[in-house]
């Protein structure tokens, strides 16, 4: 998996390009602007989104990958906000609790081993109220495309880093105990895999 981790890293950016410039980009100013305080990025990849902080945020942004990480370091020159990078696992985050304002997350809980120990994990670190803010490409509606998703994912998660094109990641942020407030879905490539937007708070007191 080293061999094909470092490939993917370096053909990310270029394989997203036509996303970023058609619909990503945008959807991720909308998602991330109006932030404030101290921000919990999980899965940076290659810093996609930290063009994309306001100025007034405090921004760590934890990635597994040594690949991906190296790439990130080279874009925070790109941000207005302040950015810190860590090696750091999702499931496990080294954080005490309620440390965070917010937390977010772009086409990262498709990969993560298990989606609700990372997000039991948030919880844990952010704030009672805290925006958890995800862009997703999430399991389809209908059981045609659904179908064509299962028979997919095994390439799709041998190819591209763990990857899973079928969650349902709504779902899951429901059943970690978070309030769902906005679930929109975005305009796509490909218009087969469907990609989310999902803004959530943290409801503890």
């Amino acid at each position: 998996m080293g061999l094909l981790d470092r490939l993917f890293a370096a053909l990310y950016d270029t394989l997203t390009a036509p996303a970023e410039r058609r619909w990503l980009g945008e959807a991720r100013h909308q998602l991330l602007s109006g932030l404030a305080g101290r921000v919990l990025e999980i899965g940076a990849g290659t810093g996609a989104n930290f063009p994309y902080y306001p100025p007034q945020t405090q921004v760590t942004a934890i990635e597994p990958s040594t690949h991906f990480l190296k790439r990130a370091r080279a874009k925070i020159a790109t941000a207005q906000a302040s950015i810190e990078l860590e090696a750091a696992d999702a499931q496990a985050l080294p954080f005490a609790e309620d440390y965070f304002d917010a937390a977010v997350a772009t086409l990262v809980f498709c990969t993560i081993p298990d989606p609700m120990k990372a997000l039991a994990e948030v919880k844990r670190v952010t704030r009672g109220g805290a925006p958890l803010l995800m862009i997703e490409h999430v399991k389809a509606k209908t059981p045609g495309a659904q179908l064509m998703q299962n028979l997919w994912n095994p390439c799709q998660n041998f190819i591209a880093g763990g990857c899973n094109v079928n969650r349902d990641t709504e779902a899951a942020v429901r059943a970690a105990g978070f309030q769902v407030v906005e679930v929109r879905e975005l305009i796509t490539e490909l218009f087969l895999w469907p990609q989310v937007l999902i803004r959530a708070t943290n409801p503890k007191g």
